[in-house]
């Protein structure tokens, strides 16, 4: 009888409630490159760290560690004073 079942469950595709599979870990872009400051004034370089509603995005999306998150976020937030970025999107502005 439980050879039966082990056909069945390799016809299936494996064994159910088995280990989620391993997704490859994110690693920190100003980690690779080496960089010593994040400049608020490169502008293009924090639009990919900001969402469509001019948020920033979280580490686990990005994949920054926590230092660099920290420096990240010092940045957008001088760029948002000094109006190089925006603090809200402009669709929202409008209304």
């Amino acid at each position: 009888m439980s050879d039966n079942r082990e056909q069945s469950r390799r016809r299936r595709g494996g064994y159910r409630g088995s280990r989620r599979p391993s997704r490859r870990r994110k690693v920190c872009a100003f980690c690779l490159e080496k960089t010593k400051t994040i400049d608020y004034k490169d502008v293009g370089m924090l639009r990919r760290y900001l969402t469509d509603r001019s948020k920033i995005r979280s580490r686990r999306k990005t994949g920054t560690c926590a230092k660099h998150q920290r420096r990240l976020a010092i940045a957008v937030k001088r760029a948002r004073h000094l109006a190089l970025l925006p603090f809200t999107a402009e669709h929202i502005r409008r209304y």
